[in-house]
């Protein structure tokens, strides 16, 4: 993979960077911005370059399909231009007018639908706003869309410097320190399933959370009530046998109109789980403690509905754990920010779809086409 030691000159050259600044609005107004911050370090180096700079990236928000609310706020951060337009006349226009050095965000991606089909056409309006192409957008790179593998199959492609610092993290847990321990949470069973398939080979042991551990408790016979459950076959009999899955050992549930905290075995059929307890964090603390190493993606409980407590109280422990720490998912990032503790971990991935395909299959759309 070429990065951008091996960009070469590219004083006045047009430098396609397909970013990630798919943020959270709240009244047009950027809520979480560290995305976009992540990404400046890339941004900067080719300004410094002097190269022509065209940023693309993609919004999905309930408030806004367009960029111009994430422009005002990047602007702030760097000097920056706008194209109320994707590709097209006026953007080649705008990409034409750019000095060296200088900066242009082009409108939303996903306004085209060429983006999420992979048009060949549309990659080929995109690359014509560059030279050279370079990927700052690890978080989107497990999607085939066009600004992904489209557009460098045109254009010579690089891998931004925070996309080498996610994959440079990442290898590191194929091959980990051990004792490792690997917490994973949320409810989609079937897409965090090839992880736990590899890991159950790799890691000493997988604490397993969230709803995806309703999975495990009806495998195991006991009452999960009316939770949260994926339907499929998938082998979980096997995982257990590995004598690794570690799961919660009292949770919160909903009991009519309350909310109680039970061991377990306590869960009535009316009951619905909707968070781990204090005895299980009290567990991973002592887990956390005999390992070297601790793998996190996931929340332990349904955090969107508030039932945050699991997740918090594990996000404190891992922060005064001072063991090697990795962490990825939006919720966990979530966790870790509430708490305003995001820089006592190691390492703290932007993507959270990609980070799980690329520990599941060690590579990524988006890193392929580059090779």
């Amino acid at each position: 993979m070429k990065t951008l030691e091996d960009v070469g000159d590219v004083k006045g050259k047009r430098a396609l960077v397909r970013v990630d600044w798919n943020v959270p609005l709240e009244n047009g107004k950027v809520r979480d911005d560290s995305r976009i911050k992540h990404s400046l370090e890339t941004i900067q180096d080719l300004m410094n370059m002097k190269a022509r700079v065209v940023l693309m990236s993609h919004l999905e928000s309930e408030e806004t399909d367009s960029l111009l609310p994430i422009y005002e706020h990047a602007k702030k951060l760097i000097p920056l231009k706008f194209c109320d337009e994707t590709v097209g006349e006026k953007a080649e226009k705008q990409v034409r007018e750019l000095e060296q050095g200088q900066v242009l965000l082009v409108e939303n991606l996903r306004r085209n639908k060429g983006e999420k089909e992979n048009k060949p056409e549309f990659a080929e309006q995109l690359a014509r706003l560059g030279d050279l192409y370079v990927n700052e957008a690890f978080s989107a790179s497990h999607r085939e869309h066009a600004s992904i593998v489209g557009v460098p199959e045109i254009l010579p492609g690089f891998i931004g410097i925070e996309f080498k610092k996610e994959i440079d993290s990442l290898k590191e847990l194929l091959h980990p320190e051990h004792p490792f321990l690997f917490i994973l949470g949320g409810a989609k069973f079937e897409t965090k399933l090839p992880l736990l398939n590899k890991f159950v080979q790799i890691a000493d042991t997988i604490f397993v959370g969230g709803a995806l551990a309703h999975n495990f408790f009806r495998e195991k016979h006991l009452n999960i009530g009316k939770s949260l459950i994926s339907e499929g076959e998938f082998g979980i009999d096997r995982l257990l046998a590995s004598g690794k899955i570690m799961l919660p050992i009292d949770v919160v549930v909903k009991r009519g109109s309350k909310t109680e905290t039970v061991k377990i075995e306590e869960v009535e059929d009316g009951d619905i789980i909707l968070d781990s307890g204090p005895k299980t964090t009290k567990k991973l603390k002592e887990k956390i403690g005999e390992s070297q190493l601790v793998l996190w993606n996931g929340p332990l409980g349904n955090y969107e509905e508030g039932f945050k407590d699991g997740t918090l109280g594990l996000a404190r422990v891992l922060a005064r754990s001072g063991k090697h720490s990795v962490l990825g998912g939006a919720d966990t990032i979530a966790a870790i920010k509430e708490l305003k503790i995001f820089d006592k971990f190691t390492f703290v991935s932007t993507g959270g779809g990609a980070m799980l395909d690329y520990l599941a299959h060690e590579t990524l759309p988006g890193l392929e086409v580059l090779k």
